[in-house]
């Protein structure tokens, strides 16, 4: 898929989709590859969207490697409609599925407004588990202003932990819808608050007790549990500060892969690499002490709650101003560079080197195996 500018507008170009299944099998790379549990590699997802096309024309965003919602076509204004799993955690799952949804609306510029829900629970859940995840959804919502408004609920054969799946649906105006490919060279990009707040968070919760053993203080597993709440996992305010301050060129909310993963989908959207300054990154301090009796890597765990943003660089100061006035802390960690998709993570004293890469998240690492 290839996103462009028409008169102000964003123009889908659609491609031919094979209909034979030879066509089809040559858009795989290698099709006895084994896939593991995370997110598919960015270049197998894109040669599976290019056999995908959209036909509706009014659709001016559909599925595309690197952006993070569709836009639909609704006169003044687009849809803004975006789905999301939550298969990693289990308690919370209800307010994970809500906020992290709704994140990824807010990084197209928009407001999230509508949410279908699908839960599909085990075997043998209590019907007080399956009220009590209700309860966290409707809690969630309520603190976005989003509605609850439809969905499914089921007893599944063959599952050991509850899945939960958001669809969420909200709106921008068009003049101001944000997208992936929008980084320039030479943007200043911006980080909130700090990684991994999910991903810690998910760890402390669900492998407490492992992280007790391995030496973490139950002060830090203690913290680092809260971050779903405080500092939270949501940046639809962080993504609202920020556009309220200055015109933003691209926002992207780092869920699974990452910081890392999050940097390498906004170059390959936009078309530009990155220079990183290792020490401007803010890894949590819980965070890292959790990563470190793990054996895992901050930069590639997965972390809702942070907003990475793109902006020109004189107006990165005000922008962190912004941010900083209200309570969220944020930081410049680089800028775009020319350099087609590749990132350099440049550290003191030592040789510049490629920005790590992760097949899949730290946190499906850990989990997997």
């Amino acid at each position: 898929m290839r996103v462009t500018a028409r008169k102000g507008r964003f123009a889908l170009q659609p491609q031919a989709c094979p209909s034979k299944p030879l066509e089809r099998k040559k858009q795989m790379q290698n099709p006895h590859q084994t896939l593991r549990a995370g997110k598919l590699p960015m270049e197998t997802l894109g040669r599976m969207l290019s056999a995908a096309p959209v036909s509706d024309p009014r659709v001016a965003l559909g599925p595309a490697v690197g952006e993070d919602a569709a836009l639909v076509d609704f006169g003044d204004r687009y849809l803004v409609a975006k789905t999301d799993p939550i298969t990693f955690a289990t308690d919370l799952i209800g307010w994970y599925m809500v906020n992290v949804n709704a994140n990824d609306i807010a990084v197209m510029g928009g407001a999230p407004k509508w949410l279908l829900a699908t839960l599909l629970l085990p075997e043998g859940t209590s019907e007080a588990r399956a009220a009590d995840i209700f309860a966290q959804t409707a809690a969630a919502c309520a603190e976005l202003g989003v509605s609850l408004i439809g969905g499914h609920t089921e007893i599944t054969v063959g599952l050991d932990k509850p899945i939960a799946v958001g669809a969420m649906l909200g709106e921008v105006d068009k003049a101001d819808a944000v997208l992936s490919a929008g980084v320039r060279p030479g943007d200043a990009l911006i980080l909130t608050k700090g990684i991994a707040l999910e991903g810690a968070s998910v760890l402390a919760r669900e492998a407490g007790e492992r992280l007790a053993r391995a030496g973490v203080g139950e002060d830090t597993i203690r913290r680092a549990a809260d971050f779903l709440f405080d500092p939270g996992i949501g940046v639809v305010r962080d993504a609202e500060i920020l556009r309220r301050a200055v015109p933003v060129h691209a926002m992207r909310d780092p869920t699974e892969g990452g910081l890392s993963g999050a940097l390498y989908e906004l170059a390959a959207a936009s078309g530009v690499g990155a220079d990183i300054d290792a020490d401007a990154i803010p890894v949590i301090p819980e965070c890292r002490a959790i990563c470190a009796a793990l054996g895992l890597d901050p930069l590639g765990l997965i972390a809702s709650g942070a907003l990475l943003a793109a902006v020109a660089p004189e107006d990165a100061p005000k922008a962190l101003a912004a941010l900083r006035a209200e309570g969220v802390s944020a930081a410049e960690i680089g800028r775009a560079t020319d350099r087609h998709s590749r990132a350099i993570l440049r550290r003191p004293n030592a040789p510049d080197s490629d920005f790590p890469t992760f097949k899949r998240d730290e946190l499906a690492r850990f989990f997997g195996g």
